[in-house]
C-alpha cells in the first residue's frame, strides 16, 4: 500500500507539472503576440503628452507618422512655444527643426538620451520602434495579478548592442497579450524607467493602450502621461513625409 501511495503521489505531481507546462505558453509566443498588438507596418498617431512637473503640469500636442522601425516624423501642434517643432528619424539618425531659430540640428550619441521637452521620455524612447522579437531574448519567470488582470511576468535580455535598455521586466495580460507594466534596466542592473499602460481598446483587430505613463526612476515626480487621442494602423503615408524637406514645410 505504501508503494502504491508513492506511485500515486509521483503520478499526481507529474500530472500537475504537465498541466502547468501546457497552460503557460512559451515566452517567444507571448512576445510575438505582444508585437502583433503593439507594432504595425505604418501608423498615424494624434497624441497629448502631459508632463507633470513639481508645481504644475503642461500638455504638448503632436501628430506622428511612422513606417516600420526606420522612419518616423513628428510635428508638434501645441502649445504655442512648441508649435512647428518637428522631428525626423531615418534609420538611426534624428533631426529636429526649431521654428524659433529656423534651424535644423542632428542629434546623435549621448544626446539621444536627453529628455524630450522636459518629459520623462528620451529621444531614444521616441525612436525605438523595433519588434521585441528582433532585439530581446525572453523567458517567463512567473505569474502575477495587476489591475485585476492575470499576467505572465517576462524577463527580456537584449541580444543586440544598439538597444536603449539592456534588460526589461514585463507584465503581460494573459487574455489580451498586451503589456500592463514594464521596468526598464541599464546594463548595470539599475532600474531606469517604469511604464504603466492602461485604457486599452480594440482597434482594427488589435488591443492598444490609450494611455502610457513613463516614469524616470532617477528623478522625482509623477512621470509623463502619453495619451493617444487617435490612431490609425497601416495607413498609406506619402513618401515625402519622411524627408528633410518636410521639416521646414
Amino acid at each position: 500500500m505504501k508503494f502504491l501511495s508513492i506511485i500515486l503521489i509521483v503520478s499526481l505531481s507529474w500530472l500537475t507539472f504537465n498541466l502547468e507546462a501546457q497552460s503557460t505558453p512559451e515566452a517567444l509566443e507571448i512576445i510575438e503576440k505582444v508585437d502583433a498588438n503593439m507594432v504595425s507596418k505604418t501608423s498615424i498617431v494624434e497624441s497629448k503628452m502631459v508632463i507633470q512637473g513639481r508645481r504644475k503640469s503642461r500638455t504638448v500636442v503632436s501628430k506622428g507618422y511612422s513606417e516600420g522601425d526606420k522612419k518616423s516624423f513628428t510635428e508638434y501642434l501645441a502649445p504655442a512655444r512648441e508649435k512647428g517643432t518637428k522631428m525626423l528619424k531615418l534609420d538611426d539618425k534624428l533631426w529636429i527643426y526649431s521654428p524659433s531659430t529656423d534651424r535644423t540640428i542632428q542629434l546623435s550619441g549621448h544626446m539621444l538620451r536627453q529628455s524630450v521637452m522636459g518629459s520623462d521620455l528620451s529621444y531614444e524612447d521616441m525612436m525605438e520602434d523595433r519588434e521585441l522579437t528582433d532585439i530581446y531574448d525572453a523567458k517567463v519567470i512567473g505569474e502575477d495579478t495587476l489591475d485585476g488582470q492575470k499576467t505572465w511576468v517576462l524577463e527580456l535580455n537584449a541580444k543586440v548592442d544598439d538597444v536603449s535598455y539592456a534588460k526589461r521586466k514585463m507584465w503581460v495580460d494573459q487574455e489580451r497579450f498586451v503589456p500592463l507594466k514594464e521596468d526598464l534596466f541599464a546594463k548595470s542592473g539599475e532600474l531606469l524607467k517604469r511604464v504603466r499602460l492602461t485604457d486599452f481598446s480594440k482597434t482594427d483587430g488589435r488591443w492598444y493602450p490609450g494611455k502610457m505613463n513613463f516614469k524616470d526612476m532617477l528623478k522625482s515626480g509623477k512621470g509623463t502621461d502619453f495619451i493617444v487621442v487617435k490612431i490609425e494602423f497601416d495607413p498609406e503615408i506619402p513618401p515625402y513625409i519622411f524627408s528633410k524637406a518636410s521639416l521646414k514645410k
